[in-house]
């Protein structure tokens, strides 16, 4: 990791590429809905189909998907089950299964949606680590930290810890979860419970409100993905929790987050998606200043999704990078750009 007069360090890692691009996901009944990080499934209403958007591909020199579905192609419903379904004290718990007989790129997909609009928080694959989602970026993080542990906070069902836990052998997770009933849908039907058994020294899940983690010296990188009922936390609009943030990371520590943005969709219209990014940016620049980047993966102006990474990013860096990582996750490195507000 990089600080004031050093160099990156850099964990090298390269395998066979397994996918190229990120896919937007955005599924609507009677009114297009707008998500990309997080599936929309409205009830009532069912659809006769389930309508996913693709964004546009990045840069790639190869691909391996294989699906011959487009990008307002959608998923019938005879396709979709819907396995498990409850209310918790914190949120309204639904376990979806997409066929792997569907012709879509999240065909065999199961999908965790936790607030009344339905917006997706964790999303796996029983024969890929790769989801196609934000998750993936998130596994870009540990290359360019110091040596120690990453925590997340707002564990859901351990969408991203999969990937890191195979491409980084050294890496430990700490991660953060408000809601036990997650934590227990992810053991049951995200596979969760065989990553713990399979990685007994490397993974801890702390059941409690993410914000007040803390690890003994601090986190090498934190990645923040904290919503409720459909938006950020309020709390992550205050420049004082990034402060706090910034106080459990070790030297030349980073935080990866996702802000969300015009794609999520609140069960309080008032938490407009773009809006709360925006807060949440500013809120982050306050404390970080230039040391602020942020990608943006929508291709449309209401349709947009994006994460902001601490840190310093000059070219050699990403240059490093980009080697360090898998091809199928090469591209997202150009994809990070300066904090404009």
């Amino acid at each position: 990791m990089m600080s004031q007069g050093q160099g990156l360090r850099l964990i090298s890692y390269q395998s066979r590429p397994i996918v190229s691009h990120p896919f937007l996901l955005t599924a609507h009944t009677l009114k297009p809905s707008r998500s990309w990080n997080h599936f929309s499934f409205k009830t009532p209403g069912m659809p006769k189909q389930f309508h996913l958007q693709l964004p546009l591909p990045l840069p790639s020199h190869n691909s391996h998907q294989t699906q011959t579905g487009t990008q307002d192609d959608g998923i019938p419903i005879d396709d979709v089950k819907l396995i498990a379904k409850f209310k918790t004290r914190y949120n309204y718990i639904r376990v979806l299964q997409v066929s792997r007989r569907a012709d879509h790129p999240f065909a065999g997909s199961r999908l965790l949606l936790l607030d009344s609009p339905g917006n997706i928080h964790s999303i796996s694959f029983l024969f890929k680590s790769l989801t196609n989602t934000y998750f993936d970026v998130f596994a870009t993080l540990p290359p360019i930290l110091p040596p120690g542990a990453v925590g997340i906070l707002g564990f859901g069902a351990g969408s991203t810890v999969r990937l890191m836990l195979e491409l980084y052998p050294d890496l430990i997770i700490h991660g953060w979860e408000l809601d036990p009933s997650v934590v227990a849908v992810g053991r049951e039907y995200f596979g969760l419970e065989k990553l713990e058994k399979q990685y007994p020294n490397r993974l801890f899940i702390s059941i409690g409100n993410g914000l007040k983690a803390s690890i003994r010296n601090g986190f090498a990188g934190i990645l923040v993905d904290l919503f409720s009922k459909g938006s950020l936390i309020p709390e992550l609009q205050e420049p004082s929790t990034w402060h706090k943030l910034r106080k459990s990371l070790r030297k030349g520590g980073r935080i990866m987050v996702n802000v969300g943005g015009s794609c999520v969709e609140a069960e309080d219209e008032r938490r407009n998606g773009k809006m709360v990014m925006e807060e949440t940016l500013k809120a982050m620049h306050r404390v970080f200043g230039d040391k602020l980047f942020v990608l943006n993966l929508g291709n449309r102006k209401d349709d947009d999704s994006s994460l902001a990474l601490t840190g310093e990013l000059a070219v050699p860096d990403r240059d490093a990078w980009k080697k360090a990582l898998p091809r199928s996750l090469k591209g997202y490195v150009d994809m990070w750009a300066p904090y404009q507000g």
